[in-house]
């Protein structure tokens, strides 16, 4: 089946927490906002991000719970310039940035619901061959 679209819509308590959080630090402007849904969209249109009042009717009852269980990755072109900006923020870093094995700098953030956010950016001139399983 060809896919047309693919939004992910995160289930949240704070609506305009969450609003602020992705409008600030990523790539996102507000394309609806209301009282129970935000659709947010990448300036360039190809990205979309959904949020939704957790308790709104749509939400079935059996997964109005916090997140867990998935991340959302963010490829961005500096995260050590996105660090600082959250660094002044209320935002909770729960790890900060640092090189992989796997050729990218990643830092772990938690959005106003609790959704962990992976950040990375690619390390410049990375040599693949060296260490690439993990060791």
């Amino acid at each position: 089946m060809k896919i047309d679209r693919l939004i992910t819509t995160i289930c949240s308590d704070h609506l305009a927490k969450s609003r602020d959080f992705y409008t600030r630090f990523f790539d996102f402007e507000v394309g609806y906002d209301s009282d129970w849904f935000v659709s947010l969209l990448s300036s360039d249109k190809k990205l979309e991000l959904g949020i939704i009042s957790r308790v709104h009717d749509m939400v079935p009852a059996g997964y109005r719970k916090p997140p867990q269980g998935f991340y959302l990755t963010f490829v961005v072109e500096d995260v050590d310039h996105l660090y600082e900006m959250v660094r002044k923020d209320d935002t909770t870093v729960v790890e900060i940035p640092q090189d992989t094995f796997y050729g990218q700098r990643r830092m772990l953030l938690t959005d106003p619901d609790g959704t962990l956010v992976d950040v990375s950016s690619p390390i410049r001139d990375f040599d693949f061959g060296s260490g690439v399983d993990g060791n």
